[in-house]
């Protein structure tokens, strides 16, 4: 059983993006995070979220789902949607890979989220959605 959790869900528009990282942000500030730490969270739920609205739903309608939740030290962030899937996560979570050129997108999305959480585990399946799930833990708090 978890310390705390919050539940999230809104349209997958990219003006939402912003919200759901000051959401989490909030939510994880009672871990007294550093500034650092505060910002790796906001990059990395940005990262999940843009991923969601763009890759997952392709500027369809559809819901992005944040679950977040706290315990001890540990921050347990889930990202999800009802998008089409990733076809191959392998490929997809490697460096510069990009499902749409089309748009300029980097490919570094996932690289980001590894580089700034303590873990990253990615489940999908085809034309039922996403989930990234995100783990921080809290050096203030250890």
């Amino acid at each position: 059983m978890y310390d705390n959790k919050i539940k999230i869900e809104f349209s997958s528009k990219s003006q939402n993006e912003g919200f759901a990282r000051v959401a989490v942000a909030a939510f994880a500030s009672q871990l007294d995070p550093t500034i650092e730490e505060i910002t790796d969270v906001k990059t990395a739920v940005s990262e999940a979220v843009t991923n969601a609205i763009i890759h997952g739903y392709g500027g369809k309608d559809g819901v992005v789902r944040i679950e977040a939740m706290i315990e001890k030290n540990e921050l347990t962030i889930e990202i999800s949607d009802e998008g089409i899937g990733i076809e191959n996560i392998e490929l997809a979570m490697q460096p510069l890979y990009t499902s749409r050129p089309d748009l300029e997108r980097s490919g570094m999305g996932f690289t980001v989220m590894e580089t700034f959480m303590d873990s990253l585990e990615v489940k999908s399946e085809d034309e039922k959605g996403t989930k990234v799930i995100m783990k921080k833990v809290f050096k203030s708090l250890s």
